[in-house]
């Protein structure tokens, strides 16, 4: 039995003792320490079946801990491991990180780097990492010194860190955002601008006046289209969420009159090669200090409030779960 957050059609979400299997061939059982509330966490706890895919199901796509037990043929992980797992499945297709203990697949966990706290490793999470590959691909396009990136979500997650990777890449960020009231937030993590993000919300012209060297975007809908139709010549949008829409409104004349690059992210199924790859540069290109000022601390009782918040809108940066106190 382990302490863990449960949501199911029959009841409302509630921290109470559940029942785990033992690993099976694969698996590994994780003493979590830390998970974080995302967005996807939040859909979880209203129970929207495109996130909550199984009933009952425990939430938490982010899983940070230590690895106790070994399901049989799992040689990708030792006993005693420190080890981070971000989607592959949990909280949405099997029981997720905020609980106590979690069995996950082994074959997507990434020990930590040395020096790399469980708690950074939590304010990271899914987001930290996604935007991690997002700099991952623009960076096969867009060199610091090809003029402005944008990040849109700017608030969220995903957008902080990538604000504070690009910014310490040497990349010239600019941020939309609609709460305007964390400009000095923003720019403390490196952006050097901040927009209103209603500028790019409506629908705009198929080709508009080329403003962006690149972009990373967790938003979609007409704000995707309409930074993508202002990126120059040779440029490139990284696209990993549907804040505002699931819909692509656009036309092919960026691609065609100005070679724009769209490159899907997908941190879900992201094997275990660029896994690593990510975290490795998490660990040295983001400044833990740069991190702690958009970051809080909550409990499992707490997690449960927060998700709605996070679905909101309402939440600047990262919340993280602690599971361990």
């Amino acid at each position: 039995m382990t302490r863990a957050v449960l949501v199911s059609s029959s009841a409302p979400p509630t921290v109470t003792e559940v029942d785990l299997a033992d690993p099976a061939e694969g698996e590994a059982l994780v003493d979590v320490t830390y998970s974080s509330v995302n967005y996807k966490d939040g859909l979880a706890l209203a129970r929207n079946p495109g996130v909550a895919r199984v009933d009952p199901l425990v939430p938490g796509i982010d899983v940070v801990g230590r690895v106790s037990a070994l399901g049989p043929g799992v040689h990708d992980v030792a006993i005693g491991d420190r080890v981070v797992l971000n989607g592959a499945g949990l909280g949405e297709t099997r029981h997720g990180g905020w609980a106590e203990h979690a069995v996950v697949p082994s074959g997507s966990l990434v020990v930590l780097p040395d020096g790399l706290d469980d708690s950074v490793a939590a304010a990271i999470g899914t987001a930290g990492f996604t935007a991690m590959l997002s700099v991952l691909a623009l960076e096969r396009f867009v060199a610091p010194g090809d003029g402005p990136v944008l990040v849109t979500g700017a608030s969220g997650g995903v957008g902080t860190v990538a604000i504070a990777l690009l910014a310490a890449r040497g990349y010239d960020v600019t941020a939309s955002t609609g709460r305007l009231a964390n400009e000095d937030s923003l720019r403390a993590l490196g952006a050097t601008g901040v927009v209103d993000r209603a500028t790019l919300s409506e629908p705009g012209k198929p080709l508009q006046r080329a403003a962006w060297a690149g972009a990373v975007d967790s938003v979609g809908g007409a704000t995707l289209a309409n930074v993508i139709a202002a990126t120059r010549w040779g440029g490139a949008v990284t696209a990993c969420g549907l804040a505002q829409d699931a819909a692509l409104p656009m036309t092919v004349m960026p691609f065609i009159l100005r070679a724009v690059s769209l490159l899907g992210i997908n941190s879900v199924d992201a094997p275990l090669p660029l896994r690593q790859q990510a975290w490795d540069r998490l660990a040295t290109d983001l400044d833990p200090a740069v991190l702690a000022g958009v970051v809080r601390t909550v409990s499992l009782d707490e997690a449960l409030r927060v998700g709605p918040e996070v679905v909101a809108g309402q939440v600047h940066g990262r919340t993280i779960v602690r599971v361990d106190a």
